[in-house]
């Protein structure tokens, strides 16, 4: 197979965003949003609680960033669910984390929805979107001019968001998402980094096993960019799988009992963060 394409180096983000090395950014899962499929009804004051409830765990235990995720709807997968309610929900959401905790704050989203998760970004001074199936959404789905990561690309452009960075996922795991199960693992990060990401995500849990230090190295061989590791990380796997990467984000390790959705457990971010510290003092 030919060697990838490496495509120049741009300025490295992760080094913009954070001043630590090798950052470690946690998640608050939200409940259903309003206007989102699964909305049951809850209060947006017991969301807002909820959230600053998990940002100031989080911020406390040393978390370097915070991810706002309206995870129980994958948010915004599918153009329907990216109605003016749940946007408008999210961007108050975003506004009491950001008004409770000083730690930089980022949006995940599905592909389909990084046009609105740019604006919310822009708008509540979130300085990244993490963008699940980056890659997906142009090679196997909509060609390389048309779909929702070139629309992106624009928009970010035309709302002089480049200041809101694009970390996007590189499954690792093709079981995961069968449709890349065509492009390696180089060159799916060199499609991501063409697409204008800034940081790479190694993922792809969702087979039911962590990320390994090994593709790690594997997405590094087809980018200049950053890459962090975006499942999988448990204390016992920072020696060798948190080293091999440029940073981490965590929230398979905060699940209790296989669920997302419940508050952030302080302990577990203790003993999480006591490990990455060893490896940081090692540098």
């Amino acid at each position: 197979m030919a060697a990838p394409i490496v495509l120049p180096e741009k300025p490295d983000m992760l080094a913009t965003l954070f001043p630590v090395k090798k950052p470690v950014i946690g998640v608050i899962h939200l409940n259903a949003l309003p206007g989102a499929p699964r909305y049951k009804g809850e209060t947006m004051k017991s969301i807002f609680a909820a959230a600053v409830r998990d940002a100031l765990t989080l911020s406390k235990g040393g978390i370097d960033g915070i991810i706002v995720e309206n995870a129980s709807d994958l948010p915004f997968s599918r153009p329907e669910h990216i109605g003016p309610e749940t946007v408008a929900a999210l961007t108050a959401v975003c506004m009491e984390v950001r008004g409770a905790v000083d730690t930089p704050i980022g949006i995940t989203c599905v592909a389909n929805g990084a046009i609105p998760a740019l604006a919310v970004a822009k708008a509540v001074g979130a300085r990244w979107v993490r963008v699940n199936q980056w890659v997906n959404a142009y090679v196997a789905n909509e060609g390389f001019l048309n779909g929702p990561a070139p629309e992106a690309m624009r928009y970010r452009a035309m709302i002089d968001a480049r200041d809101v960075a694009i970390f996007a996922d590189v499954h690792v795991k093709f079981g995961a998402h069968a449709i890349t199960a065509d492009r390696s693992i180089p060159e799916q990060a060199t499609d991501a980094e063409w697409f204008d990401a800034d940081v790479l995500i190694a993922t792809g849990t969702r087979t039911g096993s962590p990320t390994e230090a090994r593709e790690v190295n594997e997405v590094r061989g087809g980018t200049n960019l950053p890459v962090i590791v975006g499942s999988g990380l448990s204390p016992s796997q920072v020696p060798s799988l948190f080293a091999a990467a440029d940073g981490a984000i965590i929230g398979q390790w905060l699940k209790q009992d296989g669920r997302w959705w419940l508050p952030v457990d302080a302990k577990r971010v203790e003993e999480l963060m006591n490990a990455v510290i060893k490896v940081r003092e090692a540098l």
